[in-house]
């Protein structure tokens, strides 16, 4: 079932999550450990991420470098049909233009319309952990446009070999980042919304919001999309706090701002028990009040691990 039905079929806030695929050599039972507490609230969806790979330069006895993989996080077509397989539920997998060609997102998508997967978000991906700046594969989408675009094609039966006929049109549901405090690679907020829009006019049908700890952003940002004639639904990205480093490593990675008055109770905090208790707290109060606003969709980042985003959703739903 495609996001958008599950939306305008429902009369309440829905709830799902999302998961990261273990990495390389780990098994798919630390995914299902992560979700079996959570299955009792009845999401929606899971959303599956997808990781290019990272490399280092190692160098040859005859003095040339190579590049060798230093990790990966295989197998996200894959889980998402595990998922759909033994919880019955709709899985969402990420496709990224970083490290893929468009030959390689074109496979993935047959892949995924085989397997009955209507639903996918399109998202640009990180930079290589080496790269200031974001630097597409050759041959590779060069932002989330250009593959929202792709996935566009596909839906209308237009594949990269222009030689192909009646070739079989596929009927994704197609998924867009927001950035409530800006994409920061965006020089401000008008033009992040400009290519939001765009984004949108070219075909996705449902956005996902960067998480947040201010609902009041979370607002605004809505508040300015319908200003720009963005009308689709806007889930809202939640995610507890569970330790202090948390403060500095999630304002860095993923350019937000943390409340004052979050960042004083955690920094306050005598344990680390303490710490949990005060994110959960503080996740559970946004909740109740997007849910009292209507917000489609509550959106949980759990980083694959659900004892936090349980005890919120014992509260909220």
């Amino acid at each position: 079932m495609k996001i958008i039905d599950h939306i305008k079929s429902s009369q309440k806030t829905l709830f799902s999550f999302e998961i990261l695929p273990p990495l390389k050599g780990d098994s798919i039972d630390s995914i299902y450990h992560g979700i079996d507490p959570l299955m009792e609230f009845k999401p929606s969806f899971i959303d599956v991420t997808y990781h290019r790979e990272e490399y280092i330069e190692k160098k040859r006895s005859d003095g040339s470098f190579t590049k060798v993989p230093t990790k990966k996080r295989p197998g996200t077509v894959a889980i998402c049909a595990a998922l759909m397989h033994k919880y019955r539920i709709d899985a969402v997998p990420h496709i990224i233009c970083g490290g893929f060609t468009k030959d390689d997102t074109e496979n993935a998508l047959i892949d995924l319309n085989f397997l009955g997967i209507d639903n996918v978000l399109a998202l640009r991906g990180d930079n290589a952990k080496n790269e200031s700046m974001f630097v597409p594969e050759v041959g590779g989408n060069a932002n989330s446009l250009e593959l929202i675009h792709q996935i566009k094609n596909m839906n209308n039966g237009i594949y990269i070999d222009e030689e192909l006929t009646n070739a079989n049109v596929t009927n994704f549901c197609i998924g867009a980042a927001g950035y409530p405090e800006k994409h920061h690679d965006a020089p401000n907020m008008k033009n992040d919304l400009k290519f939001l829009k765009r984004k949108v006019e070219s075909g996705a049908e449902f956005i996902v919001t960067q998480m947040f700890f201010d609902n009041q952003k979370y607002f605004d940002f809505v508040a300015r999309c319908r200003e720009n004639d963005i009308h689709v639904p806007i889930i809202p990205g939640v995610k507890p706090l569970t330790s202090k480093s948390q403060l500095h490593i999630l304002a860095k990675l993923f350019h937000i701002d943390i409340p004052d008055a979050l960042t004083d109770e955690v920094e306050n905090a005598k344990s680390t028990d303490a710490i949990k208790q005060i994110g959960v707290e503080w996740c559970a109060e946004q909740c109740k009040e997007l849910i009292a606003a209507k917000v489609p969709v509550l959106h949980f980042y759990t980083m694959g691990k659900s004892e936090a985003t349980r005890k919120i959703c014992e509260k909220v739903f």
